[in-house]
């Protein structure tokens, strides 16, 4: 409570969500009380008190919000988004069982306003979106586990014809169902590309850092080091505007399909889940473009309405990258990167370096990253962040797998990842879909050309100005960090 009036009500009219707890604001002329992030209208300065806590709210008379229900909060429970991930989870689990996104709204409990509202908050989606991955997702794991026919595994993931089956699992796939069956047994597959894919700034993305250790594209061939089965592997892909080809290069691919994938699942199935990662191809960038052009903003869009958000491979290189690219430029950010790779990584094939395992960061001393130019305060984050991952602290994969809610709690909780971090994380290694880097400089410079500003926007500027974008805000920061570069060849 050591801050002024006029500092909490800033707070407050920026919707300021890093500062829950840290005051209640009661509006006296509703009899109310409310967290500062709180979407209900914004009350007048004069008619707002501030309290340190629950308790002292209601001594005053006041009443919790329903809105943003105060009290559950403080008590750190959180029945409304408990309520929507319940769902979500029988969703997975059963996307047969709802017959359409009303079904899924009636089990939520809430009306259908309210219901989208929160199925947006917490998972960056709708009900309808949901429940369609949910049986793409069922019908993909039918495919590799049965021999069923994929008219019955159609049917019994809940799709009411063959058609709508087929043409969406291309869609988020790049693949047809039987195509990816054949993930199972093969070393090799083809991923078809939509027509309006811009392929140059794919290209653009893939060598951001052209000295990197882990990565390199040469004319149409890219070659990555990853991680297959937690064994260190080389992939490489093969651009062309219709298409890209990928397949496992090294010893993954000279052993037989029983060898292969001794230890874990099929490696193939593996390797198609990082490519669509790095493609972007499941984000829907035909509705972004949609939205901007609705909002008069389609000169965001001029020339790459179909741009994606390439994910990187694991969530703990994004991790790395988060921690890494705090408050300094890319170039040293790249630079330091490859000389954590080198002192860490796994060396392959192609002087390629695979990204290193938590184990290989967390065997390390700050004094280890520090000789390598990384700030006292950096070198602590990472290490530190590596140890929780070891430990089970942390659990990257459950990330995965969480509401965009749950995983951003879980995250703003380490010591070390703030809200730029943690966005930067969600987008480029969880693919959660709206979300917005705040203080990222090539966002306020791309706002700042886009609306004609003056000045750049600061970070409630830049929290107004991305609602807009809401529910794609991570493909508008894509477009942003777009911007003010010239277009690629």
């Amino acid at each position: 409570m050591r801050m002024s009036h006029a500092r909490m009500y800033e707070r407050l009219l920026a919707g300021d969500a890093d500062y829950n707890g840290r005051f209640f604001t009661g509006v006296l002329t509703t009899g109310i009380y409310c967290l500062p992030s709180c979407k209900a209208r914004k009350p007048k300065s004069e008619n707002v008190r501030f309290f340190p806590s629950c308790e002292a709210a209601r001594n005053a008379g006041l009443r919790a919000c329903k809105k943003c229900h105060p009290d559950d909060y403080a008590r750190g429970a959180d029945p409304v988004l408990e309520t929507i991930e319940t769902v979500v989870n029988e969703v997975r689990a059963d996307p047969a069982a709802f017959a359409d996104a009303r079904a899924v709204v009636r089990r939520s409990g809430f009306g259908v306003t309210r219901a989208f509202e929160l199925f947006r908050q917490h998972y960056h989606s709708t009900p309808a979106d949901l429940l369609l991955r949910a049986r793409i997702d069922a019908a993909k794991r039918q495919l590799l586990g049965t021999n069923a026919s994929a008219a019955d595994i159609a049917f019994a993931a809940g799709f009411e014809s063959l058609s709508a089956f087929h043409e969406n699992f291309l869609r988020l796939n790049g693949l047809t169902p039987s195509a990816y069956r054949d993930l199972a047994t093969g070393h090799t597959f083809s991923i078809s590309l939509p027509k309006d894919y811009p392929l140059p700034f794919l290209r653009r993305a893939l060598s951001r850092d052209v000295h990197s250790l882990t990565e390199k594209l040469e004319g149409d061939t890219y070659t990555s080091a990853v991680h297959l089965n937690s064994e260190p592997t080389l992939l490489r892909l093969h651009l062309s505007a219709a298409s890209i080809v990928a397949e496992v290069l090294g010893a993954w691919a000279a052993r037989p399909q029983t060898s292969l994938n001794a230890g874990g699942p099929p490696a193939l199935p593996q390797v198609h889940a990082l490519v669509i990662g790095l493609l972007g191809l499941d984000q829907d960038a035909a509705a972004f473009a949609r939205l901007a052009h609705k909002l008069g903003l389609a000169r965001l869009v001029a020339g790459r309405p179909g741009l994606r958000l390439s994910q990187v491979s694991t969530v703990f290189d994004g991790l790395l990258w988060s921690i890494i690219g705090q408050q300094i430029n890319f170039p040293f950010a790249c630079l330091l990167r490859r000389r954590l790779v080198e002192r860490a990584g796994t060396p392959l094939a192609d002087g390629l370096y695979a990204p290193p395992f938590p184990a290989a960061v967390a065997a390390l001393e700050p004094a280890d990253l520090r000789a390598l130019q990384f700030s006292r305060q950096k070198a602590d984050y990472v290490i530190a962040t590596a140890r929780l991952v070891v430990e089970g602290k942390l659990d990257l994969t459950a990330l995965r797998t969480m509401s965009a809610t749950r995983a951003e709690r879980t995250l703003l909780a380490i010591h070390g990842l703030g809200p730029w971090s943690v966005n930067y994380l969600m987008m480029r290694a969880l693919g959660f879909a709206d979300c917005v880097p705040l203080g990222d400089t090539g966002v306020t410079s791309g706002l700042q050309t886009l609306l004609k500003l003056d000045p750049r926007p600061d970070v409630d500027a830049t929290r107004r100005l991305m609602a807009v974008f809401s529910p794609y805000r991570s493909l508008a920061t894509a477009h942003l960090w777009q911007f003010n570069q010239p277009s690629p060849t």
